[in-house]
């Protein structure tokens, strides 16, 4: 069983007396920043001046500097920054200033797994790892019930690595909901074949194909979005709310007897051979490699992927079809 530590487990006070910066103020970095604000620790915030997150931060009422100079005087640090960012942020700007008994901290493990950051022995190296998006995280600590998260401990030069960990994690509401120790190495190997396989790689590529086989077999393309897209949704709230049983639960007996039937087709043994040669490309390092060289070299394929697949059929017919439903309050990219 996994260990999870909650309020009573965690020590705000610890962090008394701490200066706290949070790098970056995208996505995870606000959340973190303003809810550490919140609970009374002393947070100064940073990133590219003059950029509309740096003026964010400003309307926002926290103490903004420059990175170098938010990160010499921190006692804590949190990077938030993207994955491929960190290593020449770290380097520049925080590597520099740091001093004995420092603790660096990461909201994901991709640049401690992988190597590209390699923090002084006498740094304690930490993660808390809120498990939903930034918006939420704000959201949900404002509501006061907070959102699950992980803790792990890289390196605890200090003898109280988890011991603050879990102080920030109490600091940005986690605790709350309760925080489930891991390591670096579980959490992004396992974070990066989640996203490949299933959330992203895998789910995007089944309502895709899904569509794409209605509409060539000559159905109406409006048709094939509803129920290979839109209808995503309002199965996975039900598996959110309640597992799989209670989605089977909710829907009718001939959906029900489709996933029975139909499931192990398109999730073949060959599907599930895929899926550990991707879990084995992540855990090898390929992966990472792979990513790394790509963002070194300018990201043309990467770019040249995403401006591909923002035009494709399902794309058009399903921005066409969200204007209908304002309720969706829609986002185009």
């Amino acid at each position: 069983m996994a260990k999870i530590y909650y309020d009573n487990d965690a020590d705000l006070s610890l962090l008394n007396g701490k200066k706290v910066a949070v790098i970056g103020y995208g996505s995870q970095g606000h959340a973190h920043s303003l809810n550490l604000k919140d609970s009374g620790v002393d947070v100064r915030v940073s990133d590219l001046e003059g950029s509309v997150n740096w003026q964010k931060a400003v309307a926002d009422g926290m103490t903004i500097k420059n990175t170098a100079e938010a990160a010499k005087e921190a006692d804590i640090i949190m990077i938030t920054t993207p994955d491929t960012m960190q290593r020449a942020i770290y380097e520049k700007f925080i590597a520099p200033g740091l001093q004995p008994g420092n603790m660096i901290m990461f909201a994901h493990g991709f640049n401690i797994r992988f190597g590209q950051i390699v923090p002084p022995k006498e740094i304690d190296v930490t993660m808390i790892a809120p498990k939903g998006p930034g918006h939420r995280v704000r959201e949900l600590f404002i509501e006061g019930i907070g959102i699950p998260g992980l803790v792990a401990v890289e390196q605890n030069a200090t003898g109280k690595a988890k011991e603050l960990a879990l102080a920030y994690g109490k600091g940005i509401g986690c605790t709350k909901a309760g925080v489930i120790e891991t390591t670096f190495t579980e959490e992004t190997e396992t974070d990066l074949f989640g996203e490949q396989a299933v959330l992203c790689g895998g789910l995007s590529a089944l309502v895709e194909a899904g569509f794409n086989t209605l509409v060539e077999a000559g159905y109406q393309p409006e048709i094939a979005y509803f129920e290979c897209f839109h209808e995503v949704k309002l199965i996975v709230d039900l598996m959110h709310q309640g597992g799989l049983s209670y989605m089977r639960y909710s829907i009718s007996d001939t959906a029900e007897h489709g996933d029975y039937t139909a499931g192990p087709k398109i999730i073949t043994e060959e599907t599930k051979a895929t899926m550990k040669k991707i879990l084995a490309d992540v855990q090898s390092g390929e992966y990472a490699k792979g990513w790394i060289e790509e963002n070194q070299n300018g990201c043309q394929w990467f770019n040249a992927q995403r401006e591909s697949h923002r035009n494709t059929k399902l794309e058009e017919v399903g921005k066409r079809l969200r204007r209908m439903m304002p309720w969706l309050k829609a986002k185009e990219v």
